[in-house]
């Protein structure tokens, strides 16, 4: 079998381990590997992967050493071209060419509808992965990127508790997630924030400052709140001016971590999820399956259609809202 890899949307620490957890297990169950540089647009434009022989085939020596690399050899990008039908039937003409069996496209909820898509038209197979630091995705508790996210935040919000603590200061600090809070919520509980606020629940400014303002009457000099990029406020620098127009007891600075979320060495659960996804998809594909996305259910690999994956986003565990509330008392 034949079968094309690519990363599309945002970049994800943990596509390269599994870039190569795909490549090597295809090897040993004798299929060639075909990467496709730059994502979907690559695909368009018949932009692949050069080998260390020469071919557009990847082999294992391609792949040596990318457990430990950030970012993807194979490039990303996002490609409104690709969303039109005549970008699709292109695609379908290019796979075709390529003598291209079976494709693994790693990436979020663009990606995998963009494969959903494909696969209404194309007979070859597609088992998508998710490669996306939002954790938005239904069919997986955790996407690759995730944790790795998690811990670059946490890096950043320990070193700004020492200058809040410094200068009796708030600060508001912005992590992405447009539409899914599961981010900015796992980097408030693992970095001690005082407060949340994510995409799935309204923002009461008042009910903020009141919380504010209890725990500056009960000594609390510094504070630490983050803020997921999509909550309905509009984002970091909005709620610090609604707060402080609510009368926010605390001086108040905001720090988007913004794109560097997104970079850095995996951590080792990224590894071990992208070489168990990356695996279990080339499995899945000797299986016959298609049009599903391997993903981590309940503590096993597992398949869902891809329909499924797409149809809404990931919604976040209200446990740990409840966790974050008591720890913040």
């Amino acid at each position: 079998m034949r079968i094309g890899v690519l990363c599309s949307g945002g970049d994800a620490p943990g596509m390269n381990p599994c870039i190569r957890a795909i490549v090597r297990a295809a090897y040993v169950k004798g299929h060639t590997v075909v990467g496709i540089k730059h994502g979907y647009r690559g695909l368009l434009e018949e932009e692949f992967f050069i080998g260390a022989d020469g071919r557009p085939e990847m082999s294992g020596r391609d792949v040596s050493g990318l457990t430990c690399r950030g970012g993807t050899i194979l490039y990303s990008s996002r490609c409104p071209q690709f969303a039109t039908e005549e970008g699709v039937r292109k695609a379908v003409e290019n796979l075709t060419r390529n003598k291209i069996d079976a494709l693994l496209p790693i990436g979020g909820n663009g990606t995998l509808s963009g494969a959903r898509d494909l696969g209404k038209v194309w007979n070859g197979q597609i088992i998508g992965l998710p490669g996306t630091i939002d954790n938005d995705l239904r069919g997986t508790e955790r996407t690759i990127g995730f944790s790795t996210a998690i811990q670059t935040a946490v890096e950043a919000i320990d070193k700004l508790r020492d200058t809040a603590g410094s200068h009796d200061m708030m600060f508001l600090v912005e992590v992405m997630g447009r539409h899914c809070g599961d981010l900015a919520l796992a980097t408030a509980v693992a970095g001690g924030c005082e407060i949340v606020s994510v995409p799935e629940i309204k923002t009461s400014i008042p009910a903020i400052v009141d919380r504010l303002n209890f725990f500056r009457k009960s000594g609390k000099k510094s504070m630490i709140m983050a803020v997921a990029e999509g909550d309905d406020s509009g984002g970091a620098y909005k709620m610090l001016e609604m707060l402080k127009a609510a009368g926010s007891p605390y001086e108040m600075r905001v720090v988007v971590l913004g794109h560097v979320q997104r970079g850095g060495v995996p951590c080792a659960d990224d590894r071990i999820l992208a070489a168990r996804l990356g695996c279990r998809a080339v499995e899945a594909l000797g299986e016959g399956e298609t049009g599903k996305m391997v993903g981590l259910v309940k503590g096993e690999i597992k398949l869902t259609p891809l329909e499924e994956v797409i149809v809404d986003h990931h919604e976040i565990t209200p446990s740990m809202t409840e966790i974050l509330g008591l720890l913040a008392t």
